[in-house]
Order: structure tokens, then C-alpha cells, then sequence
């Protein structure tokens, strides 16, 4: 028990002397520059989403992904398509069911163009 004692206060003795003083934490190397391109241009062609219709309307349409059911995604019409979606729906639209081919740019949710017919208004 004594032999304990003689350790610890050895160790608290020396831990002063063997101390390190802290320094700031510097550095000394050039900051690092991110660059953004002034416009940014899409550079892919686009993907093809193979979908079945949820909800469509004349400004945006609601689908499931034909390979994973649980994916569901919301487009809006870019402004080439859009006077021929309103004709579209004008005559009847798609309705929920519906298989289509979305080209849409990835990362944002304006599709590009629409592929698939849309079934007979009842």
C-alpha cells in the first residue's frame, strides 16, 4: 500500500516538469480558392426515366419509378414542352397508370421531354 502511495506522488511531482505548453493552433500554407463557373451549363445529355403516372396536371406530373416503386418523383414541364402538354391534357391527359419515359436533367426537376401515350378519357 505504501509502494502505491510512493508512485503516485512521484507521478504528480514530475507531471509539472514534464509538461508541454500549448501552442495556437497556425497555419502557415496558402488558403484554399473554390472556383464557380460564372453560368453554369448542363453538360449531360440527360437521363431517361421509365415511370408510371401518379398525378398529372398542366403544370406539373407525379411519378413512380417502374424499377423502385418506393421512388417517387415530381416534374415540371420545361418551356419547350409545355404548349404541347396542355394540348395533352386538353384532351383528356394522362391518367394514373400510365407508363412514360421522362428525359429530365439530373439533380433538378424539370422534365425535358415526355414520351408515352396517354390513355383514353372515359
Amino acid at each position: 500500500m505504501k509502494n502505491y502511495k510512493i508512485l503516485a506522488a512521484a507521478i504528480l511531482m514530475a507531471s509539472p516538469v514534464c509538461a508541454v505548453r500549448a501552442h495556437a493552433q497556425v497555419t502557415t500554407s496558402d488558403p484554399i480558392v473554390v472556383r464557380t463557373p460564372s453560368t453554369v451549363t448542363p453538360t449531360t445529355k440527360g437521363n431517361w426515366l421509365k415511370a408510371e403516372v401518379i398525378h398529372a396536371d398542366s403544370t406539373t406530373i407525379v411519378v413512380r419509378e417502374q424499377g423502385n416503386s418506393r421512388m417517387i418523383h415530381t416534374f415540371t414541364f420545361s418551356p419547350e414542352i409545355k404548349d404541347r402538354m396542355q394540348a395533352i391534357f386538353s384532351a383528356g391527359g394522362y391518367q394514373y397508370g400510365d407508363k412514360v419515359k421522362i428525359l429530365y436533367t439530373p439533380g433538378q426537376t424539370v422534365a425535358r421531354r415526355i414520351e408515352g401515350r396517354p390513355s383514353k378519357a372515359s
